[in-house]
């Protein structure tokens, strides 16, 4: 059974950043505070249930993976881990920057890049290989639930050696917005998303922090508790 409590690496935009409400208001949950938010009326026209559109992201609050969710090693602490994003934050290093765009990734609809951006790829590998030590390993349990008969070679080698597939070449960097939908779903939810976004006027987003989420048991969501500028 994975242990309890969980923490994760991700990206959030910032209090002071337009995405930050735009994605907390569409999950109807904002990491940053814990509150439960009402869903805006243009998602509910267009989709109804847009409660169970969103309810697997809304667990996890509105991010971008750098280091997916690990419970933490035996002789590792929380504090040891607040301490060490303190300093991989510190380290001087090129800030990606990426061309926000709203797309259709893998069935799902999410915030992506227009492009790939090499600084990003290259940040999010570090974030895998640093804060790698503080990870528990993955049981049987938790390796069955990755289904790593659907992976390929490449994906179960890194889902043994880093304990999550999506990392280093495979590593895809979305701001998830709803779970996986059906075709005939998508597009008018796509549509809605896109007008919503292009409001905010968001032609760049830098990549400029780290966050780190934490979820006290299996019943919770995942929450901000620290968060770092990361240094240029």
């Amino acid at each position: 059974m994975t242990g309890f409590p969980r923490y994760a690496i991700y990206f959030a935009a910032g209090t002071d950043s337009a995405l930050t409400p735009f994605g907390a208001e569409l999950l109807g949950y904002d990491a940053y505070t814990g509150d439960e938010l009402p869903f805006p009326r243009d998602a509910l026209r267009v989709a109804p249930d847009w409660r169970d559109v969103t309810a697997d992201p809304r667990k996890y609050g509105f991010h971008g993976t750098l280091k997916a969710p690990m419970a933490l090693a035996p002789d590792k602490s929380e504090a040891e881990l607040l301490a060490a994003c303190a300093t991989f934050a510190s380290k001087t290093r090129s800030i990606p920057t990426i061309r926000p765009i709203v797309d259709a990734i893998s069935g799902f609809i999410a915030v992506i890049p227009a492009e790939p951006v090499g600084a990003l790829e290259a940040l999010a590998a570090d974030c895998v290989r640093d804060f790698d030590a503080f990870r528990s390993e993955l049981t049987a349990e938790d390796r069955a639930r990755r289904k790593p008969e659907k992976l390929s070679e490449r994906q179960r080698d890194y889902l043994d050696r880093w304990g999550y597939p999506y990392v280093m070449e495979e590593f895809r960097f979305h701001m998830t917005l709803t779970g996986r939908l059906d075709a005939d779903r998508r597009g008018p939810i796509l549509a809605m998303l896109r007008e919503r976004f292009a409001g905010l006027g968001c032609d760049a987003l830098a990549i400029d922090r780290l966050s780190l989420f934490k979820q006290d048991d299996a019943k919770a969501r995942f929450r901000i508790i620290g968060e770092w500028v990361l240094a240029s």
